[in-house]
């Protein structure tokens, strides 16, 4: 048996360096003390839900960071329950089929990953047609699953929820968009406001008389009805719903866009409007072969993209928001307790990942604390990429040594992670590459860094070389990293090295120190203990 003095290094750092506690709390303020591993957060590691639409149902299990939980199971069929509605009135006979059929699974599926029982809701083909309640006691009756059918204005209430769990102080226009209705909630300071609902979901639409000029019209009466519920609502449009992100996924498509993830995907109201108008002119084929979307997908995508265009020129948002959270994750939300809200998604997201996957849980926080000094003067919300950058800079470790740094590249660019917009995303991404690798040339990822500016692209580097500096300069001894001071007006790095740390400033050591300089434009100093 090993007494104390008998620890290794990375022991020691596990032993004497736990998660912050409160004290570290009030240094990192809202990026404090992670609460996945709280009882609170903990009775959400695994929860599954499931929501039945009037063209998908699906069921989706989180696992993970409670405040920024990954999918550990998504599965969707697209059943088309409120195909023909407006025509009969009732829901669809093939749909009601392939719905209990994927209910019947689902349950299974719940029961064999100890998520059962599911929370599921059913929205607006459910709550509308009128064999809808014999339809709820069919699926009780057969799979044990007990759906709760919500109404537009709690629909309304739960996507926007969605929204705040993946940007806590979210603030503009809700609009989700499914088969049957549409969903407007507005979000302020962090709060769902006023909530609307309407028919406007492409199989409602789809007995509009008229053609396209009587459907447009259509659609505008809508639309004031809506808009008079809500007042003006000229901020940010945040779009929720299949129909919304296959638009997206074709304004990708046609303007080359090199990253294919459509959460956070930014666009302009012309940007969108350009992009309507592609579609309006396109055969749906052409569209998928452009873009993978499924027929049953693209068969909404155009009456869809004609009630987008119609809310675009009706509200006029300041920009436009694709979220990939929507009701199933407004559903997560509603179980978290208020200080699990408060989170920094992305900030528990990437600490949850050093738990699991660092060779020094507890390290990022005394890296962060070693190469803050060459960023004091950024805003907060560069602040918590560089700690987002520090948690995550060893979880990829186990990769082959060639690859870590297009691996660590990928975690982010590619990974589930909220509250991180696109040019977050690769900058993030860049300073994990640079953490493992010098250059930066002649990899696939190069056309990612076009979403940067030349002065972002640097600044990633100079984090990812100061990460890879501070995490090999002591490795397992951070009372032995002495200390890093940035003297801008003379353009001066200097290294102070603590007591009895002399041998650790090898050659290594000192060509990474180097490279740091080089990238900052700087004069280096190494300063000796005592002097």
């Amino acid at each position: 048996m090993m007494d104390g003095s008998d620890r290794t290094g990375a022991e020691k750092t596990r032993a004497d360096n736990p998660p912050p506690d409160a004290a570290d709390a009030e240094k990192w303020g809202p990026f404090g003390r992670p609460l996945f591993a709280g009882p609170k957060a903990k009775a959400l590691a695994r929860v599954g839900v499931v929501d039945v639409g009037s063209n998908s149902v699906r069921l989706v299990v989180f696992d993970g960071a409670a405040r920024s939980p990954s999918y550990f199971y998504n599965e969707k069929v697209m059943c088309g329950l409120g195909q023909g509605f407006t025509e009969t009135g009732r829901l669809s006979e093939d749909g009601k089929r392939r719905a209990l059929a994927a209910l019947r699974r689902f349950q299974l599926l719940a029961e064999n990953m100890g998520c059962a029982p599911l929370t599921a809701v059913a929205t607006a083909a459910m709550r509308e047609a009128e064999d809808g309640p014999a339809f709820r006691r069919e699926v009780r009756e057969t799979t044990g699953i007990k759906l709760w059918v919500i109404d537009g204005d709690e629909e309304a209430r739960l996507s926007a929820q969605g929204v705040l769990l993946g940007w806590p102080g979210a603030y503009g226009l809700v609009c989700d968009i499914g088969g049957s209705s549409m969903e407007l909630a507005e979000l302020r300071e962090g709060r769902v406001g006023k909530r609307a609902t309407a028919p406007l979901g492409p199989f409602r639409l789809a007995g509009i008389k008229g053609g396209r000029k009587g459907l447009t019209a259509h659609i505008r009466v809508e639309l004031e009805k809506l808009m008079g519920a809500m007042g003006p609502q000229r901020d940010r449009l945040f779009l929720v719903g299949g129909s919304w992100r296959a638009i997206a996924r074709i304004d990708m498509a046609r303007r080359g866009y090199p990253l294919a993830v459509l959460h956070e995907y930014r666009m302009s109201r012309d940007a969108v409007m350009e992009t309507l108008a592609f579609i309006a002119k396109k055969d749906a084929e052409d569209l998928r072969a452009m873009t993978g979307i499924g027929e049953a997908r693209m068969a909404l995508v155009p009456t869809a993209a004609i009630v987008l265009a119609e809310l675009v020129r009706r509200i006029e948002p300041h920009d436009i928001a694709v979220s990939s959270y929507g009701i199933r994750e407004g559903m997560l939300y509603e179980q978290m307790p208020e200080a699990l809200r408060a989170r920094d998604p992305l900030i528990e997201a990437c600490r949850f990942a050093e738990a699991k996957d660092a060779r020094l849980p507890g390290f990022g926080t005394l890296l962060y604390d070693f190469v803050a000094p060459l960023f004091r003067d950024v805003p907060a919300e560069r602040q918590r990429i560089l700690q987002a950058a520090c948690l995550l800079h060893d979880v990829s470790w186990r990769s082959h040594p060639d690859y870590r740094h297009e691996v660590g590249f990928d975690y982010v660019t590619r990974g589930e992670l909220g509250g991180l917009r696109h040019e977050e995303r690769v900058f993030l991404g860049l300073a994990l590459l640079h953490r493992y690798k010098n250059s930066r040339s002649g990899t696939r990822l190069e056309a990612l860094m076009g979403l940067l500016s030349a002065e972002e692209v640097r600044a990633a580097e100079i984090l990812g070389k100061s990460m890879r500096f501070g995490a090999m300069l002591s490795v397992a001894a951070p009372e032995r990293m002495g200390a890093l001071e940035w003297h801008p007006e003379k353009a001066r790095l200097t290294l102070r090295l603590a007591e009895g740390t002399e041998a650790l400033f090898g050659e290594v050591a000192a060509a990474r120190f180097q490279s740091l300089a080089s990238a900052m434009g700087a004069e280096t100093k190494v300063v000796q203990p005592g002097a």
